[in-house]
């Protein structure tokens, strides 16, 4: 299990962030979407 950060980007889009995993770093227009995004590696 990781920890993933998630945070309301200056664009609007929600950012996914992985601290455990250097550059792994995802958006989406909802919180859902940026953590599905995530999931699949976007």
């Amino acid at each position: 299990m990781r920890q993933i950060i998630i945070y309301r980007g200056e664009d609007g889009y929600w950012v996914t962030e992985c601290p455990s995993l250097p550059g792994c770093i995802s958006q989406g227009k909802t919180k859902e979407e940026a953590i599905g995004n995530s999931k699949q590696g976007r």
